[in-house]
Order: C-alpha cells, then structure tokens, then sequence
C-alpha cells in the first residue's frame, strides 16, 4: 500500500463484534482521522455488527474456529456490498490474517503492519517496543511477525498468574470490556507498563484494541504509550489499495452429461503441470443434469434448453469464474444465444477443436465427425471447421443411426455402457467414415472418448485414422488460460510500486 491523499468516496466496511466498545472507537477514529472539510467528503463507512459470543480471548488453547468463519462471513457480506476495503479491529483476528486475506476478494487492512509502518517512520531510533498485548497473541508472537528481529525487539508483560495483567485488565469482571475505563483496570496496566519500561522499553503499543481506551489515563502517568486504534485509522485512511489479484478459476458447465463432465474435470487436472495440490486450477462445478436434451431440442423433439443453460451459466458468473467451459458439442449450438448476456466468455469447444486441426494437421481439408444428430443438423461444427478451410463429413443415415443408439440407446453409452452393442456401433460408424476416404475423425460428442480412447483407430480393412478429442482440447486450452492468466498477475504484482514504510 502507498499513503497519499484521500480519495474522495472510498468505502471501508468495519467488522464489529470481536469487541463491541474496541469497534466503535475504532469507527470513530476512521471519521475523526478523515481529511475532510465537510460532510461530502466523508468516507463511506459500513459498520457491521452481530452478536458475538465465541471465546473471549483469554484461552491461549481454544479453537478459535467461530471467531474465524464469523469474521469471514463478515467479509462475505462486505464483499456483495462492494466495499473497497475492511477494517478489522482485532488483534486476535489478525493472528489468522493470512487465512482471511488468501480466501477473500477484499483488501483486508492489517493493524499490525500498521503498527510497524507508523514507529519505523515516527520514531526511527526506537528498537525496543513494549506490548500491551493478550497471553493468546502473545504466544502466537503475532507481533514478532512484523516488528522482526534485530530491527525491533518485542517486549510483553510479565505474567504473575498465568494469564497476564493485561488480560486481567480487559477481561476482568471490573475489565475495560466490562465498560470500566478507570480503577482497577488501568492501575493494572499502569504496572504492566512499569515492568515493560523496566527491561527496557522505549515505546508501548497497545495490542489490545479495549486497552486503546485508556490511552489518555495512561498518558497521564508519562508512559510513552501510543493509541494503536488511531494509528490504524489513520493509516486506513491515508493508504491507497490495490484490488487483490485472485487465483483464476474455470467454471464448468456439468450434467450435459454427467459422466462428460466427470472426463473433463480429470482431463483439466492432467494437463495441469503441478507438485502440490495448491498448484492446481480452481474450478466451480455447475452440475445441472436437468437441463433440457440438447438433441431432442435441435431436431424439435424436446424443449429449449437455452435458459437452462443461461442460467447455470450465471452461477458460475455469480461465483466468480474467470471463464465458462461446456463439455457437450451439442449445447454449443445455444451459445450465440446466451454469450452476449455473460460478462465471462465461454471457450468455444468447436472452434478450439478447428484450430487445432488446422495447427496440426497440414494439408488436411476433409475432418469426419461422430456426433449426435442434432450437432450435425445444426451445423455448428461444418461451420466452424469452414472458416478454416475445412470440409466436415458425417457418417451416412445408416451408420448416424447407429452413432445415435451407441450415445442414447438403452445400452449406449448415456446408459453407463462402454462395452457391447455400443462399442459395435460407434466402431462401425468410425470405419464407415474411413471407408469414406477420411483420415481424421472428431469425437463431436463428449461421452464418445469414454467409448474410444484411444489416439487412433483402424477399419476392418486395416486403414488407420486419428482420434481427436474436443474435451482434451477444451481442458488443454482452459489450463493454458489460466496459466496465461497467472503470469500477467504476477508481472502486474512485480510492476507494483512497494509500500512506502
């Protein structure tokens, strides 16, 4: 992040609850630190707040799960309202702020880093800081993350009965979460600021959001201690923010068919060239058997399935895919109809498929193709294949009859079978076709290359002709992609100016 002016009409959304008097103070000091001379130039502020009642921060070995999701559902909720950043004023939290950053669209704003970035610049000479922190941050040395050795040594209070007075101050029973900002409260903290100046102290921060409460009354006893809710109000608002650069991620039309969709997903994971888990492609899955017939519909047989499609298509839009693939031939005669209404595109498995023909098959101009009868009466793929210079040739009537029972027969291949009367059908349709001169065929319907899987296959009379899978192209050219995709984020990430400390 880069500190400049204000821009006019940012929004910041503020997740409250983590506490309730620690939030509102932050909130607060987002307005008081505002450079603004009137009301129009005011950020816009979205305080959120829900009833809290996880773990109280005192338990050094509590699983701090409710207090994650309740927090990440905060910035699920912020993210639909479209703010341009989150504040999150808890220090507890930010012991998972990696987690929550790498699972969000949204800038979170770190505290911490805050912290680190206002004493390096306020007070360069100052080596050693004091932390007014919790015995929980204390132990996950949240602090030590960013004030790093031998730059800064991290000093806590000694604990005297386990916990610390620092959590005794808070969250005791006369605690600042209580609403008590004076006595007992700040008597201990006063102590707790004495042993840290004692060892050496130059500067204390509260790392504690409450303990910001009772800054003044601590000032008073001339301990140099700051308001760490005002230095990350200011820095907020003083801190320009670049979008966050989310993984690529391909959205996939299923259930046309549902083993189809099942071949692709693996063919997407194959082609990707990974070591770990986490160098994989993300993909949302739209598995939607109920979508119309694509065949039933083109021979006018079935109903539409375009909204079908549209729809399941805005899902995957909906969940942020990058780009649509359909893994069905046929469906692709629908997609002139619904792409202009997309703001992703859908890779076009057709005309991927015709481009790579023609990359990698010089000289050829005859293509057959096994498809179903209403992929090969709407005439998607001869058109496709003709920009190219290239002819489509499908089987004759005879032999598309039995394509046609090898894909929707009762032992075809949408029936589960890949073996039997299917396997002689489709490899009788194949062999008609190379009997026809043709010497590169398309598997043009996506349940085919689980019948045929093969590169290439040969006629009774021993002729051979390649196989060529639309599915594998599809996955092949979506992994590209996405791989394209991430090097340009990683070069606009390296073309970033750093953050000014």
């Amino acid at each position: 992040m880069r500190e400049e002016k204000v821009a006019a009409r940012r929004s910041f959304g503020v997740i409250g609850g983590l506490g309730p008097l620690a939030s509102a103070d932050v909130f607060f000091k987002l307005v008081k630190a505002t450079p603004a001379t009137n009301d129009a130039e005011h950020l816009d502020l979205i305080f959120e707040q829900r009833p809290f009642r996880g773990p109280d921060g005192t338990g050094a070995a509590f699983d701090y799960t409710e207090r994650k999701l309740y927090v990440f559902d905060m910035l699920r909720a912020f993210e639909k309202r479209g703010v341009d950043a989150v504040i999150l004023p808890c220090f507890l939290s930010h012991t998972f702020f990696d987690e929550l950053q790498s699972n969000t669209t949204l800038r979170i704003v770190n505290m911490v880093e805050a912290l680190r970035v206002h004493v390096r610049r306020k007070y360069p000479g100052v080596r050693r800081v004091g932390m007014l922190s919790s015995a929980y941050t204390r132990d996950k040395q949240l602090f030590e993350r960013y004030f790093t050795a031998p730059d800064f040594e991290v000093l806590h209070p000694r604990a005297t009965d386990g916990r610390g007075p620092v959590d005794a101050a808070v969250y005791g029973a006369d605690g600042i979460k209580a609403g008590k900002l004076g006595g007992g409260s700040v008597e201990l903290l006063q102590d707790a600021c004495a042993d840290l100046i004692e060892r050496g102290a130059q500067l204390i921060l509260p790392g504690l959001t409450e303990v910001s409460l009772v800054v003044e009354a601590l000032q008073q006893h001339d301990i140099p201690v700051l308001d760490s809710n005002l230095i990350y109000a200011k820095y907020a608002v003083s801190s320009s923010y670049d979008s966050i650069v989310k993984p690529f991620k391909i959205g996939v039309v299923g259930g046309v068919g549902p083993a189809a969709t099942v071949d692709f997903v693996r063919k997407i994971v194959s082609n990707t060239a990974a070591a770990r888990d986490q160098d994989h492609i993300k993909l949302v899955v739209e598995q939607n058997p109920q979508i119309p017939d694509r065949t039933e519909s083109l021979l006018g047989n079935g109903p539409d399935p375009t909204i079908a499609l549209y729809a399941t298509c805005k899902r995957l839009e909906a969940d942020d895919a990058d780009l649509i693939a359909i893994p069905c031939n046929t469906a692709h005669a629908f997609v002139e109809r619904i792409q202009p209404y997309l703001s992703i595109p859908i890779v076009n498995m057709l005309t991927v498929t015709a481009e790579h023909l023609k990359a990698n098959f010089p000289g050829l101009r005859d293509v057959g193709l096994l498809a179903t009868s209403g992929t090969i009466e709407s005439g998607v793929y001869r058109k496709a294949l003709e920009v190219l210079g290239l002819i489509q040739v499908a089987p004759r009537p005879a032999m598309q009859a039995r394509v046609m029972s090898a894909i929707y027969g009762p032992r075809g291949v949408k029936a589960g079978h890949t073996s039997g009367e299917c396997m002689q059908d489709i490899l009788a349709a194949a062999g008609s076709l190379i009997d026809d001169g043709v010497r590169v065929i398309i598997l043009g319907c996506t349940e085919l290359p689980l019948l045929l899987p093969m590169e290439e296959i040969e006629s009774a009379e021993g002729v051979r002709a390649t196989l060529v899978d639309p599915t594998q192209i599809l996955a092949r050219r979506c992994v590209d992609y996405a791989i394209d995709a991430s090097k340009k984020a990683v070069e606009h990430v390296a073309r970033r100016p750093e953050a000014l400390d």
